[in-house]
């Protein structure tokens, strides 16, 4: 069998694997990408696009139902199809990957469909769906980027029927009465808000003290507060001991602060985080170092133990997040080339969750910044002085900006509300170019948008917020 050769070889084609194929093509690299499944990974095909389809239509449902009369709208009998809900998102997620599928034609860039596996340093072979041998490539440089899957707790074993993925909370044929979901953060809330918005009794379960507990703690308490609202249960602090399907139903016995409680649900949502793909790829052949389930690399330059081969994106662990993915296959190749200045800046990561209010991040929170040494200044504005925010209906919110009293300095920015994850880049080119508050108040905001509570929080942090 005759090797094809080529210059770089990613395997994997999810946000970080054809993102590192583009720009390696970019560079002028021969470029081949390895892919099993569609292009386009979890994320585009069972994870960031179809699920954002899915909130935005629980969102336009909640505001023709509950909300439309404050605009002025009669509207009766609002109903809604859910498996229509499901069908459009799943055409969303099919487009987007076409039109990846037209970005690998149009950079010259050589799709080879099976399961890599790494035999030599620079040999892969690929294997069809019959488990043979159907191709076997050379590359100078190899980029593994196979991403993660749903982790399997211990007495949580995911039987794809009532105790479901993230991937099957996305294509369920009907609307549960009663949901379960194990774990508070950004998937858990998501899906917390579409299953609760569409008439779901939603139970959310988390292990420590908030939801959404990586969030700086004020910001998670304002999100609980309109959970509660929403007739969203939650408990926090808390275990999940068992699940034991009966019938139609599985029992949840959860360990709380105040003692054991059983939930029933129809469908319990494992949403506690995930591991690395890393099986049978060759790792162990190659001496590849991992580490808890993760590719050990350089963060640098994303190379591995072996001198030509790299690894991206979540197999090689947290932040997991599909734009960090991306940067670092850019980052990677880039160095390979030689004319990277290093891997990324993940002090200055967004964070994003699109449930409603939706809740941004970036840097420190209040309390890490304090654990750090820093003497800090907080700027706050909330959405409620807003005139934008009052316009749309979006008066529930919050902008929190986290300086250092010393040099001013951008620490960490946190909103919680409408928009907020879009809000959120302009803190992250603030920090990024190292903007104080008084950079920011003076940056001179149209008015009226949203975007002026990022100005006036920075004025509040030196006392001059016009607003409030």
């Amino acid at each position: 069998m005759e090797e094809k050769k080529y210059d770089i070889v990613v395997l994997g084609g999810g946000p970080g694997g054809y993102v590192t194929a583009i720009r390696s093509a970019q560079l002028g690299f021969n470029t081949a990408i390895i892919e099993k499944e569609n292009l386009g990974g979890i994320c585009l095909n069972w994870g960031c696009i179809p699920t954002k389809a899915l909130l935005k239509s629980a969102e336009l449902y909640d505001t023709i139902k509950n909300h439309s009369g404050e605009f002025g709208l009669s509207i009766e009998n609002v109903e809604f199809d859910f498996e229509k809900i499901i069908k459009r998102s799943r055409r969303v997620s099919n487009k987007v990957t076409k039109g990846v599928e037209y970005l690998m034609r149009e950079n010259k860039i050589v799709v080879l469909k099976g399961y890599g596996k790494l035999t030599k340093k620079k040999t892969i072979e690929i294997f069809n769906d019959e488990n043979k041998i159907a191709e076997s490539v050379q590359a100078e440089n190899i980029i593994i980027s196979t991403g993660a899957r749903p982790r399997q707790l211990p007495g949580l074993k995911i039987d794809h029927e009532k105790i479901i993925s993230s991937k099957d909370a996305m294509t369920l044929e009907s609307l549960p009465e009663e949901m379960v979901i194990i774990g508070a953060g950004a998937i858990g809330m998501e899906f917390a808000y579409f299953y609760s918005t569409l008439g779901t009794k939603v139970t959310i379960v988390e292990m420590l003290s908030h939801l959404l507990p990586l969030e700086d703690e004020e910001i998670s308490t304002l999100l609980e507060k309109n959970f509660r609202k929403r007739k969203i249960s939650f408990y926090t602090s808390s275990t999940v001991e068992s699940v034991v399907v009966k019938g139609e139903k599985a029992s949840v016995k959860v360990k709380t602060p105040e003692g054991e409680i059983s939930l029933n649900a129809d469908k319990v949502l494992s949403a506690v985080g995930v591991v690395g793909n890393i099986e049978n790829i060759g790792f162990e052949e190659l001496g590849i170092e991992v580490e808890r389930s993760f590719i050990k690399v350089d963060k640098n330059t994303y190379r591995t133990n072996v001198e030509n081969i790299y690894a991206v994106g979540d197999v090689i662990g947290p932040p997991l997040l599909a734009h960090v993915a991306s940067h670092e296959g850019i980052a990677c190749v880039e160095g390979i080339k030689g004319i990277s200045k290093g891997g990324i800046d993940y002090d200055s990561i967004p964070a994003c969750t699109y449930c409603q209010p939706q809740v941004a991040s970036i840097g420190m929170t209040e309390k890490q910044a304090l654990e750090a040494g820093h003497k800090i200044k907080v700027g706050r504005f909330p959405y409620s002085a807003s005139g934008k925010a009052a316009a749309i209906g979006e008066r529930e919110g919050l902008v929190k900006l986290i300086f250092d009293e010393k040099y001013g300095g951008l620490l960490g920015a946190h909103i919680i509300g409408a928009e907020a994850t879009e809000l959120i880049a302009e803190l992250g080119i603030a920090k990024k170019l190292e903007a104080d508050y008084d950079t920011i108040e003076k940056t001179v905001h149209a008015h009226p948008t949203l975007s002026e509570t990022i100005m006036e929080a920075a004025g509040d942090a030196d006392g001059k917020s016009i607003h409030i």
